[in-house]
């Protein structure tokens, strides 16, 4: 009996994505009491897709109190998907100009990082008010006696701002060093893709076999391809289609579109094609060697998306700094009474600030160039594949300038150039001269025993048969 296909499951076709992007599947169940699908519950899902602009959602006090951190992530994330430039000259001008200040502080409010510190800056600048204007209120007899003020002593601060300040260090400073890591392991996957590439070009001839041509243009596809698809497998919501249809072709794609891990698929299609090349082995195996860095990079770099700093830590950091601000304007009141409210302010939004440019690269490959890399690495094996014939036919053509029969070490060259050397020279065969007749002398008389040598002496050319010494 042929099963009833949902049609919840058959009008969504949701798009593969890598192991790292968060998919919203809509899982439904079918009523118990029925086995039809349920269309009442597809009108449903329908209906909600496209809502009736006429019916507003109930605001309740939950989504006022979440409307403003929910905008500071919104903006947060679309900071976090913007692409990076590789810096050149001009940009480094820029960067160290002694008007960096200057522009830094213009830009402050389109700043992601202090704009995602309005919730929580916000929030203790508000108890802060609230403190000082009880304390207020007590202090001018405006509520009855028997309410407190609030105070307290500054000592158990002055005794855990260090701990506070080596939390803030080590959390960035963990941070950074997964930065570093990640920066590192796209360092060696652009290089290795480079250098596969370069010993592809200058290994695999294709004037002399078609069919090798033809393995060669498709394997140097997929290494221009396979640092775009790490790429895609680690950024959230990257689009491995549009990324990838300028280096595949539609079956290729295709192939690698169904797989679940799409890196890997790359290499097994640079695999089988090193295989299916005209190659001796030996040459073989050295390419194969190279792949090595690819799987080296994947590795690092799903280690760093998947594994991050010890939560624990993170956790310990978050609390520290909550219960620090809910608790700072009553240590301040005694010495600033109404100051404690900028006081708040300032010490949230610095230390709040260096807490979140440590959350925001602890997740280092957002904040990387990673599409000018892979552009970058691009170009330069499109650039080498252009080259390779005009590069190869200088080469060529300088080495038949060389005379052949001179030694590599233009010994016989040098010995013309100084005529003061009288010693004699031994040659073997029609080759290059060997040794002097000295030194010759010195080895063991078999050694050329029966041998046909070419004796040069004071100039003058001989031949010498059955040689045992000099």
């Amino acid at each position: 009996m042929s099963k009833t296909p949902n049609p919840i499951n058959a009008s969504l076709k949701l798009s593969p994505s890598s192991n790292f992007t968060t998919r919203t599947l809509l899982n439904s169940r079918p009523s118990p009491l029925s086995s039809k699908p349920s269309n009442r519950l597809q009108f449903l899902i329908q209906s909600s897709q496209s809502p009736n602009p006429s019916t507003k959602e109930p605001i309740t006090l939950i989504s006022i109190i979440r409307a403003l951190p929910d905008w500071a992530d919104s903006v947060k994330e679309s900071g976090m998907r913007r692409k990076r430039n590789l810096y050149n000259h001009e940009i480094w001008v820029q960067h160290r100009s002694s008007l960096r200040h200057v522009r830094h502080l213009m830009s402050s409010l389109s700043s992601r990082v202090i704009l995602s510190l309005i919730p929580p800056v916000t929030f203790f600048t508000i108890v802060a008010v609230v403190v000082a204007s009880y304390n207020s209120a007590v202090t001018i007899h405006w509520l009855p006696d028997l309410f407190p003020v609030l105070r307290a002593s500054s000592l158990p601060y002055q005794l855990t701002a260090p701990a506070l300040a080596l939390l803030l260090v080590f959390r960035t400073e963990a941070s950074y060093a997964r930065f570093e890591e990640g920066r590192k392991a796209w360092t060696k996957v652009i290089a290795g893709t480079n250098d596969f590439a370069s010993q592809v070009i200058a290994t695999v001839d294709g004037s002399s076999n078609v069919k090798n041509m033809a393995i060669k243009k498709a394997l140097l596809q997929y290494v221009m391809a396979f640092p775009v698809a790490l790429k895609c497998h680690l950024i959230y919501g990257s689009d491995f289609r549009q990324d990838l249809q300028s280096f595949l072709e539609a079956d290729d794609l295709a192939v690698v579109l169904s797989s679940n891990h799409r890196p890997r698929c790359i290499i097994e299609f640079i695999y089988q094609s090193l295989q299916m090349l005209n190659l001796e082995e030996s040459k073989r195996n050295v390419l194969e060697s190279k792949i090595v860095c690819f799987h080296e990079g994947i590795g690092v770099c799903e280690q760093l998306v998947g594994i991050p700093i010890p939560l624990s830590y993170t956790r310990l950091t978050s609390r520290f700094l909550v219960l620090w601000h809910l608790t700072l304007p009553i240590i301040l009141w005694d010495d600033c009474h109404w100051i404690v409210v900028p006081a708040t302010f300032i010490s949230a939004a610095s230390l709040f600030c260096i807490e979140e440019v440590g959350v925001l690269i602890e997740e280092p490959f957002p904040m990387l160039a990673l599409d000018e890399l892979c552009k970058l690495a691009s170009s330069y094996i499109q650039e080498a594949i252009a080259n390779e014939k005009v590069i190869r036919a200088r080469v060529t053509a300088k080495r038949k300038i060389h005379n052949p029969q001179h030694s590599p070490n233009d010994w016989y060259k040098q010995r013309e150039m100084n005529p003061s050397n009288n010693g004699t020279q031994l040659f073997l065969g029609e080759g290059s001269p060997i040794w002097p007749v000295n030194a010759a002398a010195q080895m063991h008389r078999s050694f050329l025993s029966g041998k046909r040598a070419i004796v040069w002496e004071d100039g003058e050319m001989r031949t010498v048969h059955g040689v045992s010494g000099a």
